[in-house]
């Protein structure tokens, strides 16, 4: 038995572009991201989509959409479930990236999320930045975890063997399941537009690939 999932990240939002942090607010696509969309889905057009979902939030539901404009599926809308949402960076949302990162890793000797990441793993780098949040608003990564597992296994629970099944989500979101399901690094930045392939064997989850932006999908 093998389910695949494709998980793509949204393309480029204002935000994005302006290096805000951006995870449950929301930004609209950029002319470059709606260019992200479409390539996705060029590249992914040669593999017939099953089912399609999306986290909830507009930037990710639209580029669901445009993948699916040029897709072969029958399947014109994913189906949004908040699982599949980013995490929430409470009090940072909106916030310089350069800046805060700084502001919570430098006193720790790393002053970016990816180095934090490095360094401590990223369900630890997620704890961080949640401690440092002064409302208490931000995820931890166990908190995270916990809420984005039973979207998957909802996906894949309805999924037929051989299904191939469309996720259009989130950046951090996309390096948890690669991190929980993998031992490939997550350090780096997932790309706007790219793929990553899980695949389930009704017991166990895989990594295919991660933050894929080449033809071979």
């Amino acid at each position: 038995m093998t389910i695949s999932l494709y998980f793509v990240r949204h393309g480029q939002t204002y935000l994005n572009k302006y290096h805000r942090i951006q995870g449950v607010i929301d930004s609209s696509l950029t002319e470059k991201g709606v260019n992200d969309a479409l390539d996705a889905g060029e590249r992914l057009s040669p593999i017939k989509f099953d089912a399609a979902y999306s986290s909830d939030l507009p930037r990710a539901i639209e580029t669901g959409r445009l993948i699916l404009s040029q897709n072969p599926s029958e399947v014109s809308q994913p189906t949004p479930l908040s699982g599949f949402r980013e995490l929430n960076f409470g009090y940072w949302e909106g916030e310089d990236d350069v800046k805060t990162w700084h502001i919570i890793g430098g006193p720790r000797g790393v002053n970016s999320f990816h180095e934090m990441i490095a360094e401590y793993g990223i369900d630890k780098a997620e704890d961080i930045i949640a401690a440092a949040d002064p409302y208490g608003d931000a995820e931890r990564g166990q908190r995270f975890w916990e809420r984005l597992l039973p979207a998957i296994t909802e996906v894949t629970s309805k999924a037929n063997d051989g299904d191939k099944i469309l996720v259009a989500t989130h950046g951090t979101l996309i390096r948890n399941v690669v991190s929980h399901f993998s031992d490939i690094p997550v350090n780096v930045s997932t790309k706007n537009g790219s793929v990553t392939k899980v695949d389930f064997d009704g017991k166990n989850y895989s990594v295919d690939y991660f933050n894929n932006v080449s033809k071979d999908v």
